[in-house]
Parts: C-alpha cells; structure tokens; sequence
C-alpha cells in the first residue's frame, strides 16, 4: 500500500491508517562478516532513522510489518519477530530541541495534523539475505542504504534506543531460535556459520561447543564437497534442511551458546 500523494497522506491518511499507532523495523543483514542495518534518511535534515510506517485499517500488525519490509527491500516472505512496543512520553523531543528540525519542509508539512501527536510504535526485527535485498526510500526519506551496525550515523527519535534493544533481543533469542537460512549463501562451511553467530552475538564461541549444538539440532545437511580455503584447510560444505529448520523455531528450546 504505497503512499502515492504525500500532501493527502498528511491531512487525510487517518481515514486509512490507525493514528497514534505506527510499525518501525530493524531490519539486519549480513555481507562479509559484517552486520549491516537498513536506515531512512529525512530529507533536508542530518539524521537517520529505521523504516517504518502507519497500520492500514483493514490489515493486522503482522501483515502491515510485512508490508513495510517489502517497500524497503522488494523481499516477501521474511522472517520477522515483534520484539518491543515503544511509548514514552515524548519520543520526538530529541528533534524538537534541534532548531533546523523545526524548518524542516516535510514537519511544517506535518505540524498541527493528525500525524504531529504522540505516537507509540511496535518495532519488529528481521534478518534478511543482503544480496537479495533493493533498498528503497518511501515518499518521506531521500534515502534508504546499509550501515555497518558499529559505524552508525547520527539517529533521530528514540531510534538509537529502539536498535539497542532489537540488538538485545536478537542475542537473547539465539538461543532458542537457529538463524542463517535467511543470511547465508544455500551452501556454507561450519566456520562460516559459527563467525554469523559470533558476529550477532558480538563474541568468540568454542567451535567443538557449537558443532556440538548444530548437531543436536539436526538442521545442517553435509554434501560431500568441500571448499578449500587454505593450505591443509578444506572443511565440508553444508545446507539448512529446511523443512527441520523451520520446526527448529517453533521448539523454544535453549541452545546455550
């Protein structure tokens, strides 16, 4: 549901959408080793901020989440987990202490209309395949790019909090949840798994440990290929069994890394 007249959006989107309510996502990626998170940019304005969006009155949360992570990367069908709802008093004071804020074109636009009034927001988190996603700005940004997670721009709102806690999150539920279906190429070596997980976890992991944990698991699938990636070094490729995976993440059972 894309907005294609901002100018009726601002004055007449609450006929559409539910005001005071809106859906903001994390979504994270991963390419060479390193944990990238899509952001927005304001236009005319030096901050950044995660996607997000208004709910339609005729669709769910869940549904209109989807929706937004397909504006922004053209993918369908993604993982993505509710992790937090965010309502503190004034979320935008940030911004408002900041003079150029207030000669911003798009919130003279807004000011005094349904969208300038408290609004709490559900944020949700997804980790998507980076080389299949087309970030692309909605009619309010100038921009939708990658950012390397431990290099982040300047970040409007409380969006500096809401990032910390999906973060926070993501940890905590790896360990019950498996994750690389979604962030590595269909055929990987255990290393490269195990540095995914020690990226996310932002720590060094036992590799006997975590085998030992896959294992268990029984979602990894070796072939008999290997890929040689040094002198004496050619460990096995290996795949998600798919079908296994998914039942993994309803198991809720703890993996203690």
């Amino acid at each position: 549901m894309l907005i294609t007249d901002v100018h009726a959006f601002i004055q007449h989107g609450y006929r559409d959408f539910i005001p005071h309510l809106s859906i903001d996502c994390a979504i994270l990626g991963y390419h060479d080793g390193i944990l990238k998170i899509l952001l927005t940019a304001w236009p005319d304005l030096d901050g950044w901020c995660l996607p997000g969006g208004y709910i339609s009155r005729t669709e769910s949360i869940d549904h209109a989440a989807q929706r937004i992570l397909e504006e922004r990367t053209g993918l369908a069908d993604v993982f993505l987990q509710q992790y937090h709802t965010f309502g503190q008093m004034n979320r935008v004071l940030p911004l408002e202490e900041k003079p150029e804020f207030h000669d911003n074109p798009l919130y003279r636009a807004i000011r005094g209309s349904w969208l300038d009034a408290r609004t709490v927001s559900i944020g949700y988190y997804a980790l998507i395949d980076f080389s299949r996603a087309t970030p692309r700005p909605d009619e309010f940004s100038r921009e939708c790019r990658w950012w390397d997670i431990r290099e982040l721009p300047p970040l409007l709102f409380d969006h500096p909090l809401m990032i910390k806690t999906a973060l926070d999150t993501i940890r905590k539920d790896l360990q019950v949840h498996p994750v690389g279906l979604q962030l590595l190429p269909e055929e990987f070596t255990v290393p490269e798994l195990q540095r995914l997980y020690e990226t996310l976890l932002n720590r060094t992991l036992d590799r006997r440990n975590f085998m030992k944990k896959m294992q268990q698991l029984g979602i990894l699938i070796r072939h008999d290929r290997t890929r040689s990636i040094g002198s004496h070094r050619s460990p096995y490729l290996y795949s998600f069994d798919e079908e296994r995976y998914r039942e993994v993440l309803t198991d809720q059972r703890n993996m203690s890394f």
